[in-house]
């Protein structure tokens, strides 16, 4: 017997496997009779992206940078001015050896009065506002030095040869505590620091 002719166009009805239950596939139709497509094979390859570039860094690197530059500015600012401030005292030492030198090799007591007189008044002229102590004489500068350090010792101590001994004629004044005061002064407003304005 022969298969019955199917019409044109339809598939001949092939014996299908059972499907769950024992009854025929849900399609009906031999999987082996008609190859679907494989969706699967249309796709591409893998393709890595692009490599991340390190320029243009992101918006975060470009603030973390400008922070990391501002702080190193502000760092040389800080030492810039702390050199200064170190050199006007290391400046002031150095010009005081100079002056103790000059008087071992001289014995000229009331130049070195002067000399430490003069030594004074630019150093506070560095460490203290102009204006405070430019116009200061006399009592009135013994008072600001004892008030800045001098604890009384230019008032009523060695300091006041600096106003009676560059006036009087050579002879011995104790020279060596006055310098041993102008020194002392020194080191004292280097680590205190005064205000310039």
């Amino acid at each position: 017997m022969t298969p019955p002719s199917s019409p044109a166009g339809t598939l001949p009805l092939v014996a299908t496997p059972a499907g769950p239950g024992g009854g025929p596939l849900a399609s009906g139709l031999n999987p082996g009779a008609m190859a679907a497509p494989d969706p699967l094979a249309d796709l591409r390859g893998y393709h890595l992206p692009d490599p991340v570039s390190w320029w243009p860094p992101a918006p975060g690197w470009w603030l973390l940078a400008l922070l990391g530059l501002s702080l190193l500015i502000l760092l040389a600012g800080w030492l810039v001015r702390r050199h200064r401030r170190g050199a006007a005292a290391r400046a002031a030492q150095a010009e005081l050896t100079a002056l103790r030198a000059t008087l071992a090799q001289d014995g000229d007591a009331a130049a070195c009065a002067r000399g430490l007189s003069r030594l004074l008044r630019r150093f506070a002229l560095v460490r203290f506002p102009r204006r405070v102590v430019a116009g200061l004489s006399g009592e009135a500068w013994l008072a600001f030095l004892d008030a800045q350090g001098g604890g009384g010792r230019f008032q009523s101590g060695p300091g006041r040869l600096l106003l009676d001994a560059p006036y009087q004629p050579p002879q011995d004044f104790p020279v060596a505590e006055l310098a041993s005061l102008v020194e002392d002064w020194i080191r004292r407003n280097q680590r205190l620091g005064g205000r310039r304005s």
